[in-house]
């Protein structure tokens, strides 16, 4: 594949560079990078802006409870697989064509989506939504990097964080805000004037490489079957492995068997073959292994407490989805200030210190956070978003040049792909797992809760005593049954609380974890002349 370099400098008749001809073509490549950028936040953001809107989906579909899950299980687990075939397509049809193809069938897939009457159709069109417009995330990583001289490249480095970590934390309030102000199939149809817009952009200016089409020639279509295997079957066992009960069931025992038979053929084929469907020569750099490691417990981070917040206001709180989305915007918010505020800060502050500061800020965030009650006002919860959202814009503003520094240009794209997997599949371990601690630590807390209240003791007779009689006053036929029922109801909150909270803790350790690795990367600086 051919470069078109637009970091070279560029010059006039005058025979200096920096000079009109040089700025004109920057003015167009950002142009074009802005389209990409934008493209890239949609598909990031319809990965989280169905979540606060799934009740109303699923009525307009009539789904029940396990087919509505779907609505996001199906965009993930086919996502997954192309994020890393698009560095071999962009390298085989070139970074525009890939880039504009995406963008096209994501909004068509969109327009289909929101007129779905039926779950069946939903489920399909999410998935070529998911997989289709899965090329727009990793592309935008690697133009970053390798399109633009290096004193822009924390510029550029801060607005894809931003997107990263802005789209799936306001995905929550804006889709209830259309669901609430519109109808749920807005949450689809919303992706049509900027994919218009990201069209003309990218069709303009977003000429950056020449396509190779000798990569068509041996396809390696082995290894393509083999990392489909392995991405989907896993994707497939960490959403679905707590609902299914993990290896007490068939279904997910045989899905984990295939998907690590999967990912062993996969790495070998991409070993062997001349043209590898994923190039892994990028794993050889020490930082880039530590800076996969990295982006993997951002996405545990990014996508856990994204998902932990909400589903606490919602089911110990009962706020509606507005009122949930309103919350949320702080975290976007925070999120957006700090891009240009961490990227000054990395002009004097070295990537690694930076990226450890911000992994041990998140995680004091989450260790404030296991203290978490019912009664908690906004005043509490803007404390744990600020700490979380400060830490990870530092952490994730700079964990990039960490990651793609030291590579070589002609490993950017699949390098990009690589890291994108890893956040990705970092955010759905980290949903696995803090669905399973919430199942499994609820139920382990409600028994000792229940243990604890005993109607033989006293005080438990005498509480009972008075639900009772409030419950007789309020003219129930049953007031003893009401009494259980409501003292149930108590408890199975309280030990719900303190599930949350045990995930809290959970996410505390990974962000030490990650602070601990980053410690271990090479200092890195990036050339800003």
């Amino acid at each position: 594949m051919t470069i078109l370099n637009p970091s070279d400098p560029q010059k006039d008749a005058s025979g200096e560079p920096g000079s009109a001809v040089e700025r004109a073509h920057l003015f167009g490549l950002m142009l074009g990078f802005a389209g990409m950028v934008l493209g890239q936040f949609m598909a990031f953001l319809d990965i989280q802006i169905v979540n606060s809107s799934l009740s109303q989906i699923q009525s307009g579909v009539s789904a029940s409870s396990d087919e509505i899950s779907w609505v996001q299980s199906a965009y993930l687990i086919s996502e997954v697989v192309m994020i890393p075939l698009s560095s071999y397509l962009a390298r085989w049809w070139g970074t525009q064509r890939l880039f504009m193809i995406s963008c096209a069938g994501f909004t068509i897939m969109s327009v289909l989506t929101g007129l779905c009457t039926s779950i069946d159709a939903m489920i399909v069109t999410r998935a070529l939504q998911g997989f289709i417009g899965g090329a727009m995330i990793p592309t935008v990583f690697s133009v970053a990097f390798s399109a633009f001289p290096p004193r822009h490249r924390m510029t550029t480095s801060m607005i894809i964080s931003t997107v990263v970590s802005l789209a799936p934390t306001i995905g929550p309030t804006l889709g209830g805000f259309l669901t609430d102000q519109l109808s749920w199939r807005w949450l689809f149809f919303i992706n049509v004037p900027p994919g218009l817009l990201v069209l003309f952009l990218v069709g303009r200016y977003g000429a950056l490489d020449q396509p190779n089409p000798a990569l068509a020639r041996n396809f390696d279509w082995t290894g393509l079957a083999c990392m489909a295997a392995f991405l989907m079957a896993g994707q497939y066992v960490l959403e679905e492995g707590t609902r299914e009960a993990w290896f007490h069931s068939d279904l997910i025992l045989f899905l984990s068997l295939v998907s690590v038979l999967g990912g062993i053929l996969f790495v070998w084929r991409s070993l062997s073959r001349p043209n590898p469907i994923v190039e892994l020569q990028a794993f050889a750099d020490s930082n880039f292994r530590i800076g996969c490691f990295l982006s993997l417990i951002a996405g545990m981070g990014l996508f856990g407490s994204t998902y932990l917040l909400p589903l606490f206001l919602a089911r110990v709180r009962g706020d509606s989805a507005s009122q949930i989305g309103l919350t949320m915007a702080v975290s976007g918010a925070v999120m957006f200030v700090m891009g240009p505020i961490a990227t000054r800060l990395s002009l004097y502050v070295v990537p690694r210190t930076q990226v450890i500061i911000g992994f041990l800020i998140a995680a004091a965030g989450m260790w404030i956070s296991r203290g978490v009650t019912k009664d908690w006002s906004f005043t509490e919860f803007l404390t744990l978003q600020l700490t979380r959202s400060v830490g990870m814009a530092l952490a994730l503003f700079t964990a990039q040049n960490i990651t793609m520094g030291t590579l070589k240009p002609d490993l950017m794209k699949s390098a990009g792909a690589l890291v994108n997997l890893s956040r990705n599949v970092g955010g759905a371990f980290g949903l696995a797992v803090l669905t399973t601690i919430l199942a499994v630590s609820r139920a382990q807390h409600l028994s000792d809760l229940s243990a604890r209240f005993s109607t033989a003791r006293a005080s438990g007779s005498a509480m009972m005593e008075g639900l009772a009689q409030r419950m007789d006053e309020m003219g129930l036929a049953n007031p003893e049954l009401a009494a259980h029922k409501m003292m149930g109801s108590l408890l199975y909150r309280d030990a719900l609380v303190l599930a949350f909270s045990d995930c809290y803790l959970v996410l505390t350790f990974a962000f030490l974890a990650a602070a601990a690795a980053a410690m271990m990367a090479k200092p890195t600086r990036l050339d800003f002349g």
